[in-house]
């Protein structure tokens, strides 16, 4: 969630719907022809906690209008914007009165801010962010003026979960929540992990910026250009507490006592109290979110689950961390055509909201539209994942190719060393901090020649494609593979390489320009990393038994991809991912965080045939 954003609105001073964590930055004094009013107070909460409050209306208001709550750990609003920020314009239109809360203790809000995301509908008394929410709502409805009592939430990253959560005890006026790269577990695959595997450098940066301080969202000085070089020298995980925050931030201590699945995380999953799909829910990921990829697909398949009215839709595309509430007319270096941004508010985000609390305008009748990678064009489903896709294995070949015949029995493996001295890096280096930089934004979709031909990274490639391949679902790989160690990491990276003639490149240009080139361009489209230990059980590790050939199952999540005719599809193997993940030592221990230096060594990593990536495929059989 990081910083967590670049928060649109008037120059960041709204921390309304971007993807970010920044600092919320003041905005110029409220001038008397503005477009809106402000006014900031506190709201009680059931304890006697009180919440910073801020409360945005249109200065022509006349006659109710229904309220958008925004609850945020990253500050309220200093004033009103002094015009109508782009990412409101549609939604001004229509008329709403904008409220933006700060969290249970950060900025001016009362009480200790956790980071929890638990809730506790079986105790009374207990208070969590979804009674707040309810709280608040409650508040609201009887106390605002001029609203039509009926109130929508919504957010982005932290607010995205806000927004979320309350829905496990969702107030009689809460009619709509779009949560917005939303998560559900600690442990899984947002924020702060990678199916277990600890994600280092963010828990580094962004759970210090919101514990160090209540007053501020201030970014981790590394004092190094290279955070790939700082964590190399920092050592084990522990040293970021013991050399730098002293128990100063305490989600990093709860980290370094829980290295495994245990209730810390699970009773933190505050989907299980979600029952009957009751509110209208818009939800909302990128394919290539940087941050949280995972939780909001979770929770709309948890409401699919219950949804007799048809309430949980579903909407992605090829987007970053919250860059839908942007403009957003390319992926990094991959071009979109369009602002991809501005069409899911104005036909999507705006219709919603409009429909469920204005009451007028159609029902959104989708369950699930994607914006399609590759084909860049908006595809509506009745279900997801749809009927009719394939699941069919793309085999990974002892010879470096790929194809879609598996292989004999008798194939042979390929090999490599890893050495956690000389991890793979996530990204190009010198890796910048993660704020308040841009590159971070961009990773995942960043071009994957950078690596493509170290020692310990294995690239796998088919022939070109004779027509399109549409994949839509979900992807996972199957690894048959064996480390030397007692304990591994594996990364698989699914890429779309783009033809050497994609576009013609300008001799003329100057030579910063190149790396904009997308000739022959290695596009990741999914890519997660699996820890050996936790093959056989999330909850109890185990060794792995050196140089015995085992199933690595690694879930690569859903996606809507063409990999167009005459491009290749590539696969690449690695065991680190550096330092967006921690190093695994390749030895076993209880808690790598915690590991000694001496348990960090060498590994002769396989791949062995049957190897396999399982593709979602739409459409007539594949071809290469």
């Amino acid at each position: 969630m990081r910083h967590r954003f670049l928060m649109l609105l008037a120059a960041a001073a709204l921390p309304a719907l971007v993807a970010a964590r920044p600092q919320a930055a003041p905005v110029a004094a409220e001038a008397p022809d503005a477009p809106f009013t402000y006014q900031k107070l506190m709201v009680p909460m059931r304890d006697g906690a009180k919440m910073e409050t801020v409360i945005i209306r249109p200065r022509d208001q006349s006659g109710p209008l229904p309220i958008l709550l925004q609850r945020t750990p990253y500050g309220v609003p200093a004033s009103a914007p002094g015009k109508v920020p782009g990412s409101w314009a549609s939604l001004v239109k229509d008329g709403y009165i904008f409220v933006f809360q700060s969290m249970r203790g950060r900025f001016g809000s009362d009480g200790n801010f956790t980071l929890s995301t638990a809730v506790h509908p079986a105790d009374p008394k207990a208070v969590d962010e979804a009674t707040d929410a309810y709280d608040t709502i409650d508040w609201l409805v009887k106390n605002v003026a001029a609203n039509n009592g009926k109130v929508g939430m919504w957010g982005v990253s932290y607010p995205g979960f806000a927004a979320a959560v309350a829905l496990a005890h969702p107030h009689p006026a809460l009619k709509a929540v779009s949560p917005q790269a939303a998560w559900i577990d600690y442990w899984q695959n947002d924020d702060l992990h990678r199916n277990g595997a600890l994600r280092l450098s963010y828990t580094a940066d962004w759970v210090s910026s919101l514990q160090v301080d209540k007053t501020q969202n201030k970014p981790f000085d590394y004092g190094n250009v290279d955070t790939y070089e700082w964590f190399l020298a920092l050592g084990p995980v522990e040293n970021l507490d013991k050399r730098y925050f002293h128990g100063s931030v305490p989600m990093l201590t709860a980290l370094l006592d829980h290295p495994n699945h245990d209730t810390f995380y699970t009773s933190q999953n505050w989907t299980a109290a979600l029952g009957k799909t009751t509110v209208p829910t818009l939800n909302v990921a990128g394919f290539w979110d940087q941050e949280d990829p995972w939780g909001s697909w979770q929770i709309y398949q948890k409401q699919q689950a219950n949804d007799p009215d048809h309430l949980a839709q579903m909407v992605a595309g090829p987007w970053a961390h919250g860059t839908w509430q942007g403009k957003m007319d390319a992926l990094g270096n991959i071009p979109l055509g369009r602002d991809t941004g501005a069409e899911f508010r104005d036909q999507i985000q705006t219709p919603f909201f409009r429909y469920w609390l204005h009451g007028t305008g159609e029902r959104p009748s989708f369950e699930a539209k994607m914006l399609q990678s590759g084909s860049n064009l908006w595809k509506t489903y009745r279900h997801w994942p749809p009927a009719g896709a394939t699941p069919t294995n793309l085999f990974l070949h002892a010879d470096g190719s790929l194809s879609f015949t598996a292989p004999a029995k008798t194939e042979a493996c390929r090999d490599y060393v890893s050495d956690p001295a000389n991890p793979v890096p996530f990204r190009e280096r010198p890796i910048s901090p993660t704020y308040p930089r841009p590159e971070w934004r961009w990773w995942e979709s960043a071009d994957q020649r950078f690596v493509d031909h170290r020692p310990d990274v294995l690239s796998y490639v088919s022939a070109p494609l004779e027509a399109d391949l549409t994949v839509t679902g979900k992807l996972a790989a199957t690894l048959l593979a064996s480390t030397s160690g007692t304990d591994s990491d594996f990364v698989v990276k699914l890429i779309d390489v783009l033809p050497q003639n994609y576009q013609q490149f300008d001799m003329d240009a100057p030579l910063g320009a190149y790396p904009r080139q997308l000739n022959g361009y290695e596009w990741p489209i999914a890519m997660e990393v699996r820890r050996g230990k936790f093959l056989a059980s999330d909850v109890t590790p185990r060794a792995l038994t050196p140089n015995k050939v085992v199933a690595w199952d690694v879930p690569l999540r859903d996606h809507d991809h063409v990999f167009q005719k005459g491009h290749r599809i590539m696969v690449q193997v690695q065991s680190s991912w550096f330092p967006v993940i921690d190093r695994n030592p390749q030895t076993f221990v209880p808690n790598i965080a915690r590991a000694k230096p001496a348990d960090f060594v060498k590994a002769t990593q396989r791949v062995c045939a049957g190897s396999r990536v399982t593709l979602p495929v739409m459409g007539s059989e594949p071809r290469l």
